[in-house]
């Protein structure tokens, strides 16, 4: 979603199919749990897959933010100031950066279900991360907003 040029908002949420699974994990717990009657079986069928959903819901509440002059990923927010130009990934190049060009110092938002990605160089020479990677499904808008939220801080 985004408001303004100078905003982006996206969260990266899980493919429904995780989900699927996860009632696939309780349907297993309480199975597991049969042979010890009828409570034990619904208590694992509800418990199984409350966790199990927890888990999926969790790993997919990352959002990409632009917003306040700042890259938020994750955890993590890096002035636009201190990133270089960004660049939209495709499939396969953003597979390439996730896997054999990779840099073990970089900052990196990974989803493996979200086929693009953006990658911006980090120019602040305080900072050791060389770049940054983000999962987006919205690459263009993203790099839009950075931009812009870059020409607004100039």
């Amino acid at each position: 979603m985004q408001l303004s040029t100078a905003h982006h908002d996206e969260r990266l949420t899980a493919p429904r199919s995780w989900w699927g699974i996860a009632v696939l994990v309780g349907l297993a717990c309480a199975l597991m749990l049969l042979p010890l009657g009828t409570m034990p079986l619904l208590v694992g069928l509800v418990g199984g897959t409350a966790l199990a959903g927890l888990v999926v819901s969790s790993y997919g509440s990352a959002r990409v933010r632009v917003v306040g002059g700042a890259l938020a990923a994750g955890d993590a927010r890096i002035p636009v100031t201190a990133l270089g130009e960004p660049e939209i990934l495709d499939a396969e190049e953003s597979s390439a950066w996730r896997t054999y060009k990779a840099d073990t110092r970089a900052f990196m938002l990974m989803r493996s279900y979200v086929p693009t990605a953006v990658r911006v160089e980090v120019t602040d020479p305080a900072d050791p991360t060389p770049y940054v990677y983000v999962s987006t499904r919205e690459p263009k808008a993203l790099v839009a907003a950075l931009l812009a939220a870059r020409e607004q801080a100039a």
